[in-house]
């Protein structure tokens, strides 16, 4: 059998102001790495505004900033202390109005970051209910409990911090003494909030609101299968999240889905049907993408029904490896799940709070392997066949149905930095886990813009950027790069011109094709393309039709290489 149908999105109405996030592929901006506009060594909104032209010639459509609010930075900001200003290492907030003007006369629309679960413990909220004591007001907006034991000297219950160790920590009440605990299921100073608590539900609602009021198009909510905790908050008692795979008839598959206390509970789609209504109330209509970690495309696409959130991050996609069978399983399961409740996929190759790609797919691949390269440092990682791979994959990832995410410095062809010193690691999960595991550090090196040493153009200035650059990074500097047609970066500027000058791509039908061998994925777009991948080591025929882009060279046989993707105009 040659094309199978799979199940796949209808096609969408024409792209309109209200529906353009159906198939936009949205630019990453990690601020504190992306430029730096006074020389201090750390990324700003003055250094995004000079180089904003950059992610504009990329033919994007919209860039996500990551969290620019004050924050004391426990967790790179994601430790919110108040919602509607900048942070001033950043800026004010007369640069982010100049910011989303600027944005709008190049086309691009603006999402930001939202931090729902938690604040940070310098929010005047969170120093009030510290002061206030131990059954008041105060401390309902957050989660405060009683210890166990006689003298409540141990945590109230067995859960553990993302970032390592409880996720407890107990504070000295007014008077001195050793009171109660609160629950921070990141770092200690992310104390999480209580949404069963109107109040904050209400501020969270205003805050949404004072942006969309000037000019924000949407936001990315952080950790947005959390906010909602089980009633009474009852141990873990070994229940782990995800849930492991298990081995049936020598296949790894997923156990069945288990409610769990804190994640991806029913009750937080109550939160995000209120914050639809805020966003519809505005015309052009805003936006929301989640991001959720959960254990099955069933589960994500709950979040995405019509009245919830529009987007939401496709883990799934991210932490597949490179291997055809499991690639077409991951793209046929995601598809299938988004189109039962109408919302477009979103394909997403690297962010902040993983390994970057290129160094992922440099080592064997093996389902179930950590996108942050735990416990996989010891392979021997091969950078010319992770770029390889790396070309390949945005290949396909751009002629997916649906959106897509492109990860600042990605298109320049970064890989993860290795080898920081261990006295400049900055990640919280570097210290809770009692300097164990090195957290995401690596993949939020500042980009490199120009020239042949550190720091690359980054700022106006010749100091040292506030995680070191990589000496051997010249070749991969934007200036390097621009204008030679074999580079990483004019391939992702010629692949994102022609995904938008295509009919096919898109929004839209998938039919995943299996006539081209067991090491392929390969799938036709109507009107006339079709998509190759060869994830092997040895070359299968190319279909008929004329090359439009290839990830690499081709050779004069009608054959497409292993690991290298193609598109062809059928």
């Amino acid at each position: 059998m040659g094309r199978v149908t799979q199940p796949s999105l209808l096609p969408g109405p024409a792209r309109t102001d209200a529906t353009w996030w159906r198939d936009a592929v949205i630019y990453q901006v990690y601020i504190r790495s992306f430029a730096d506009g006074d020389g201090d060594g750390l990324g700003d909104i003055a250094g995004l505004r000079s180089r904003l032209h950059h992610i504009a010639s990329l033919g994007v459509d919209a860039i996500w900033i990551n969290p620019w609010y004050p924050s004391p930075m426990a967790d790179a900001g994601y430790d919110v202390s108040d919602y509607r200003d900048v942070e001033p290492r950043f800026g004010t907030l007369a640069d982010a109005e100049a910011l989303l003007a600027q944005a709008r006369e190049l086309g691009l629309r603006v999402l930001l970051d939202i931090v729902p679960n938690h604040t940070s413990s310098a929010h005047p909220w969170f120093r009030e209910a510290l002061a206030a004591g131990p059954g008041s007001a105060a401390r309902e907006r957050y989660l405060f409990r009683p210890g166990r034991g006689a003298d409540g000297a141990q945590p109230p219950n067995d859960w553990q911090s993302i970032f390592g160790g409880p996720a407890w920590t107990r504070v000295a009440e007014p008077d001195g003494t050793a009171g109660e605990w609160y629950l921070h299921l990141f770092d200690p100073g992310q104390p999480d909030v209580n949404w069963e608590h109107p109040e904050v539900r209400a501020d969270f609602a205003d805050t949404l609101r004072f942006w969309f009021d000037r000019g924000v198009d949407g936001f990315r909510i952080d950790v947005a299968h959390s906010l909602i905790k089980e009633t009474g908050l009852p141990d873990l008692d070994g229940r782990t999240y995800p849930q492991e795979r298990v081995e049936v008839d020598g296949a790894l598959v997923r156990p069945a889905w288990a409610a769990h206390p804190h994640w991806d509970r029913e009750e937080v789609h109550g939160v995000y049907r209120e914050w639809r209504e805020i966003a519809d109330s505005y015309d052009p209509p805003r936006i929301f993408v989640a991001e959720a970690w959960v254990d099955e495309p069933e589960r994500l696409s709950r979040y995405l029904r019509p009245d919830e959130l529009h987007t939401a991050f496709n883990f799934n996609y991210l932490t597949t490896p490179w291997d055809a069978a499991a690639m077409r399983e991951t793209i046929v399961e995601t598809v299938a799940e988004h189109e039962a409740v109408g919302a477009p996929p979103t394909w997403v190759l690297s962010n902040h709070d993983v390994a970057r790609h290129l160094s992922r797919y440099a080592r064997p691949q093996e389902l179930g392997d950590s996108p942050n390269l735990e416990g996989l440092r010891d392979r021997p990682a091969d950078l010319a066949l992770g770029t390889r791979r790396s070309r390949a994959a945005v290949l396909l990832t751009l002629a997916l149905p649906g959106g897509a995410y492109v990860y600042q410095g990605e298109e320049l062809g970064l890989p993860e930095v290795e080898d920081l010193p261990e006295d400049v690691l900055q990640d919280p999960t570097w210290r809770r886990s009692g300097f164990t595991t090195r957290g995401r550090d690596g993949c939020r090196v500042p980009i490199p813009w120009s020239g042949d040493a550190p720091p690359y153009g980054f700022g106006p200035g010749a100091g040292p950027t506030w995680l070191p650059q990589p000496r051997d990074w010249g070749p991969l500097a934007v200036a390097a790069q621009e204008g030679d047609p074999g580079s990483m970066l004019e391939l992702y500027r010629a692949a994102l011109r022609m995904r938008a000058q295509t009919p096919a791509l898109g929004d839209g039908r998938l039919t995943l094709r299996t006539d081209l061998g067991p090491s392929t994925v390969a799938f036709d777009r109507e009107p006339g393309f079709t998509c190759v991948v060869n994830m092997g080591s040895e070359p299968v025929p190319l279909p008929v039709g004329e090359v439009l882009l290839a990830s690499g060279p081709l050779p004069a046989d009608a054959t497409l290489p292993g690991d290298t993707a193609v598109w062809i105009s059928s």
